[in-house]
């Protein structure tokens, strides 16, 4: 340990660099006057800020900072759980089935995962640290009945993601954590993405730390993911939080139709270009969606603008196939 006497002075020591102390004020949502604050015993933080303050310190501070932290303030032992989220209620469970039973199939989709998710980001996050949280749909199977991606699909965010994230979705396959989950059945989660590597995301957000993904399963089969994310470290080793993303993963089975799910023998996920990459593919989308609802009316063909969506979507996941393998390899 360094010849420091309390946590005040340790800080004192890491905000001497004005970057750091500018990295900290901004990781915790202060200003860095604040923290000058703090360091001067002028003024006492909010427990919610210290304890967002040891999650971000660098690393070599951190177990050193956390034990003076404790030793002023024993109940701060366990900073990573931050807030305990309680188990869902009966009365949220009773309210996804109605809506369940009396949905049409179109609607189906985009009224049970809005209403689950909108009900995640309150009980996930109400202290709005900043998360995210994303359903990731298997792309329909190509010509040889196989499912080589994921789309993400709707998604909700807390500061400093956006509030809807559906217009930022992006293709996933074999190189991120949602694609090992849909391909292995089972959940995964990662305390720190800037650490461990073992799942690298085809895009890693700009303030992503740790993530989490369940698989969306029913009768043996897959549809998909929740994926979820945090700008925290260690934010889902929480038993709590594991426990209601894993109810949430579940609700959200009743959210696709039977054909919607895909066995295990149809997984075979390619790898997925960069989001930058995927960008120039996605120039347009609607105007490509209607010119093909007006070439198939024009060819006497009436389509619908979800079955013209799905459509364009397989151009586009073809296309990113082909970037990486090449057109021979589709």
């Amino acid at each position: 340990m360094s010849d420091v006497s309390s946590w005040r002075d340790l800080l004192r020591i890491m905000i001497s660099s004005t970057k750091e102390r500018e990295r900290l004020a901004n990781e915790i949502g202060v200003s860095s006057v604040t923290l000058s604050r703090w360091v001067s015993g002028n003024y006492e933080p909010r427990p919610q800020s210290l304890q967002r303050l040891v999650l971000v310190v660098p690393s070599e501070y951190r177990e050193e900072f956390h034990a003076l932290v404790v030793r002023a303030y024993p109940h701060m032992a366990n900073p990573a759980t931050l807030y305990e989220p309680p188990e869902l209620a009966s009365e949220f469970f009773r309210r996804i089935l109605e809506t369940r039973a009396s949905t049409s199939d179109q609607q189906l989709y985009w009224t049970v995962t809005r209403q689950i998710l909108e009900h995640a980001i309150r009980q996930l996050d109400p202290e709005r640290i900043g998360i995210s949280i994303t359903v990731v749909r298997c792309m329909p199977p190509r010509g040889d009945g196989k499912v080589h991606s994921l789309r993400e699909n709707v998604g909700v965010g807390t500061p400093p993601w956006e509030g809807d994230l559906t217009s930022k979705a992006m293709f996933l396959g074999s190189e991120s954590l949602a694609g090992y989950v849909v391909g292995s059945f089972h959940y995964e989660f990662v305390d720190d993405l800037t650490r461990d590597r073992t799942f690298v995301p085809a895009y890693q957000a700009e303030h992503e730390i740790s993530s989490i993904a369940w698989p969306i399963l029913f009768a043996g089969r897959t549809a998909g993911c929740l994926l979820l994310s945090s700008t925290l470290p260690g934010y889902y080793r929480s038993q709590a939080r594991q426990l209601l993303v894993a109810d949430y993963g579940r609700l959200l089975a009743l959210a696709f139709l039977p054909d919607e799910f895909y066995s295990y023998a149809q997984i075979e996920l390619r790898q997925m270009p960069s989001l930058e990459v995927q960008r120039e593919s996605f120039g347009h989308f609607q105007n490509r969606v209607t010119a093909y609802m007006v070439e198939k009316l024009n060819a006497g063909e009436r389509v619908g603008r979800d079955e013209a969506e799905t459509a364009i979507w397989k151009q586009i996941e073809t296309k990113l196939i082909e970037y990486t393998y090449g057109p021979e390899n589709i």
